[in-house]
């Protein structure tokens, strides 16, 4: 462990807090990565109030300067992925070969948001009337809060930072307080290769109550993005929307993955084993109802347990692990309460949901398979985020679509099949924002939009050029010549 304190960024100057966050290891909970500032409501205040200050100076900076800032953040992201991908392995536990994806990914998405520094237009229509010219611009909304969580804590940030910078807004930025380390690492690389004027992007680490809740009150914040938990958001947009704050919101899923009887079944059996369980099934775009055809349901369900078998759970460092540990014992909790209410309504856990003893004490828990589910079990209902999987038996197509679509949550759907007319009419009718056919429910491309309907998401999309639209505001003038 270091013993030199991570600080909190605030107007331009490392921070001590009022609070100390040790960094556990979920591999080796003997293992404390670094200790962590803690902000205050007040240092937050602060930080809210450089970066009001500052956005005019970096309003005022070029698109090529925007553009370049970014282009070296992302630069530097890629020249350290290796290094960044193992400090993520092993504050959040996904595998060593995930956390270097992540990591890479992150710096593609300021790669890409260089680039779009450059090309945020406007259009000029035809008026009405003679003599008028109308244009239409895109300008900075402001100060945006940014709040994260912890199950991507380095690409998450980066799809949030690197269009709110891009467009030429100030940042305020809380992580979450599980995973501090890769959020640290990543605002270093922002203040010292951006080279960014005081104030224009600060860190605030410490409890949403205190930080999170600061930022989503304060008038001079115009706008907030947040991606965390469904009761979590509702609050947070409640709050924005009282005082008139842009927001978007992130939240849960409840994603099911359909496979009908003419699937390639060692393709639905990997689709399915990557969605649910890969990351440790702790993406919020992760299979977790997965729905079968009645005819190709037993020897799916079997060639899950035997491919399961093969499965690692151990370490996120070691080369040969698979899975990797839950992130915390809160989580662990939560993960083996919905095993047990699976099995008190009627599961039956066919593979897997067991705790784990490895060479180092940590969070190790079995992937979980649980069949003779219905979708009106609790498992099914509401969001586990951990890895667990449970099979619901359908007759037919048709009630493979109402049992996906039967659900509070919208963000990814999925269908392995062989046949163009159902995965035409899959993605047509699924009423999830993102559809998968034949590819894992979770994955997706950081020049996409990403986002879902009903309590998944609100507001507008992340990622891609659609990210202008949470980022910037639409200014129509008219002139008279």
């Amino acid at each position: 462990m270091s013993s030199k304190l991570k600080m909190n960024y605030i107007a331009g100057e490392w921070a001590v807090g009022s609070e100390i966050n040790r960094n556990i290891n979920p591999s080796d909970t003997g293992d404390v990565i670094g200790e962590y500032a803690r902000a205050s409501e007040v240092q937050a205040l602060q930080a809210i109030d450089a970066a009001y200050d500052a956005r005019i100076i970096w309003q005022r900076r070029t698109a090529e300067e925007r553009s370049d800032a970014m282009d070296r953040i992302g630069t530097e992201i890629l020249a350290r992925r290796e290094e960044l991908g193992h400090l993520l392995s092993r504050e959040e536990g996904k595998t060593l070969l995930e956390g270097i994806g992540e990591a890479t990914r992150a710096g593609r998405v300021f790669k890409f948001f260089a680039g779009e520094a450059l090309r945020l237009g406007g259009e000029k229509l035809a008026s009405i009337r003679a003599g008028v010219d109308v244009d239409v611009v895109r300008e900075p909304e402001g100060v945006i809060g940014i709040i994260t969580p912890w199950n991507f804590p380095i690409a998450i940030p980066a799809w949030k930072i690197a269009p709110a910078l891009a467009y030429s807004n100030t940042v305020v930025f809380k992580p979450a307080d599980l995973v501090p380390g890769s959020a640290w690492a990543l605002a270093e690389i922002i203040v010292r290769a951006g080279e960014l004027p005081p104030g224009v992007f600060n860190l605030v680490m410490g409890a949403g109550s205190k930080v999170g809740n600061t930022m989503v009150s304060s008038p001079k914040v115009r706008a907030i993005t947040f991606t965390g938990s469904a009761g979590t958001g509702r609050q947070i947009g409640m709050k924005c929307m009282e005082r008139g704050a842009k927001v978007q919101l992130e939240m849960g899923g409840k994603n099911p993955l359909v496979i009908l009887d003419d699937a390639q079944l060692d393709q639905a059996v990997s689709v399915a084993i990557n969605g649910s369980f890969f990351s440790t099934g702790q993406r919020c775009t992760g299979s977790s109802r997965v729905i079968v055809h009645e005819s190709i349901h037993d020897r799916f369900v079997a060639a899950m347990v035997e491919r399961m078998a093969t499965l690692q759970t151990d370490h996120a460092l070691k080369n040969e692990t698979d899975i990797g540990p839950v992130a915390s014992q809160d989580q662990l909790d939560q993960d083996l309460f919905y095993i047990a209410s699976a099995r008190d309504e009627g599961g039956r856990i066919v593979a897997g949901g067991e705790l784990l003893a490895r060479e180092t004490p940590g969070f190790y828990l079995s992937p979980a398979l649980i069949t003779e589910t219905h979708n009106a079990m609790r498992v099914n209902r509401e969001e586990v985020f951990g890895p667990v999987a449970s099979v619901i038996r359908v007759k037919n197509y048709d009630e493979a679509l109402e049992v996906a679509n039967d659900t509070e949550f919208g963000l990814s759907a999925g269908i392995c099949t062989t046949s163009l007319k159902y995965a035409t009419d899959f993605k047509h009718n699924s009423t999830a924002g993102m559809v998968m056919v034949n590819v894992p429910t979770a994955g997706v491309d950081y020049h996409a939009p990403f986002g879902g309907r009903r309590g998944s998401s609100y507001g507008s999309r992340e990622q891609g050029t659609y990210a202008r639209e949470f980022y910037t505001a639409v200014k129509t003038t008219y002139t008279q010549a």
